[in-house]
């Protein structure tokens, strides 16, 4: 970290952090968390889509965005369209001399039947609640921390975009180009996922991709003629083996599922393999690559199977270089400048902070709310974190505007 001198909000600044209102953000929070929007119940989307774009519209035009086409394999085999829900777009000053993207998601991994559908308070500060943090509380952040800058004598010098998609938590593959192309017209960015309890953000993350091995084997009758058979189900099996002995440093391996098989006197002709792998670096990615590769032929061959493979990094790995570097420097002054203490450290997990920093765009991507337990039922978030975070937000627009930050 950089050692450099911490400027102290200046009377200009602190009027307008003074302006941010902690119970419109709860409320919002509360209101949002209330809909079900998993990403797979279209209608809840609609529904919370609906919730959030009046906030958004008070800033300046929303569109509502249409996903791209995306195909998935199913258990099949076959490639059938995956839907996704619409995306809500805001642009603001795009002739600004500093552009800033702002992004979070709408979508939680709580399906419309999961039983995990309301909030209950914890303590006097802490709610339990489906995406309080992860993260409609992060959306609150943001849209308190615009507000403020737009009631500013510095909103002139700032522009914006904000991308909020609704399928962050499946990998954003309807919505990867809009993010890329307002990350290529913006010169810095801040996504909203939560920080950790204590407040520390994430630093460098790896990569992700998810994939799918289709099997195609030979069925043959168990008893009778076994021989005449070619197992998809066992070379599935041995395809995850090789797979996870991949495992190494700056790389992990989760074979996960396997769709597959029948009756217990038929060779089973086909067979699915699902599988996620982690990579810390592009080269780690491009040495995954060629392994996986090398394991499909292999089992093929041994096996005498036809093995087609579908999937991709969908997200690239985000090391923490001397451009991601120069923003997280910044929000740690932002963040001393008001009495917080920001930290980072590397994590496995991944966002859309992956594919905005793979365009050249430096982002810091976890400026929501405190909270922890994402992903669970015990999901929760701290609401004296939505103040903090907004007003560490508005800081660092502030200073970026004043800054002529550049790309």
């Amino acid at each position: 970290m950089l050692t450099t001198t911490i400027h102290p909000p200046t009377a200009a600044e602190s009027a307008v952090l003074d302006r941010i209102d902690g119970a419109a953000m709860l409320d919002r929070t509360l209101a949002w968390a209330a809909i079900n929007s998993g990403s797979r119940n279209l209608a809840g989307l609609r529904a919370v889509a609906d919730a959030i774009e009046p906030a958004l519209a008070a800033l300046g035009p929303v569109g509502r965005l249409a996903p791209t086409p995306v195909d998935a394999v199913d258990a099949t085999g076959t490639a059938r369209p995956l839907a996704h829900g619409d995306n809500l777009h805001l642009v603001v000053r795009p002739d600004a001399p500093v552009r800033v993207l702002l992004t979070g998601h709408i979508d939680t991994v709580f399906a419309a039947d999961h039983p995990f559908q309301a909030c209950r308070w914890l303590d006097a500060t802490t709610v339990n609640g489906p995406g309080t943090a992860d993260m409609k509380g992060g959306i609150a952040v943001m849209l308190a921390a615009l507000e403020a800058i737009e009631a500013s004598p510095f909103a002139a010098g700032i522009g914006y975009e904000v991308v909020l998609n609704s399928d962050e938590e499946v990998s954003s593959l309807g919505s990867s180009a809009l993010l890329r192309e307002a990350a290529l017209r913006c010169h810095l960015g801040l996504t909203y996922e939560p920080a950790l309890p204590d407040g520390t953000l994430a630093g460098g993350r790896k990569g992700s991709g998810n994939f799918a091995a289709v099997v195609r084997g030979t069925a043959a009758h168990a008893g009778r003629e076994p021989e005449k058979g070619r197992n998809a189900l066992v070379a599935a099996a041995d395809l995850a083996l090789r797979l996870a002995a991949l495992v190494r440093a700056g790389l992990s391996v989760n074979p996960a599922r396997i769709d597959g098989g029948g009756p217990n006197n038929i060779v089973p002709d086909l067979a699915v393999l699902r599988f996620n792998v982690r990579p810390s670096t592009l080269a780690d990615q491009a040495a995954a690559e060629a392994a996986i590769a090398d394991a499909v032929a292999a089992v093929a061959a041994v096996h005498d199977v036809a093995i087609t493979l579908d999937g991709s990094f969908a997200r690239p790995p985000k090391p923490l270089d001397a451009n991601q570097r120069r923003l997280f420097d910044l929000v740690h002054e932002c963040g001393t400048a008001i009495g917080l203490g920001i930290g980072w450290r590397d994590t496995g997990g991944v966002c859309d902070g992956n594919n905005l920093a793979a365009t050249g765009l430096a982002v810091v991507d976890t400026m929501g709310v405190r909270g922890g337990a994402i992903h669970s039922s015990d999901e929760y978030m701290d609401t004296a974190s939505l103040v903090e975070r907004a007003r560490l937000s508005a800081l660092v627009l502030m200073r970026v505007a004043q800054s002529g930050w550049t790309r």
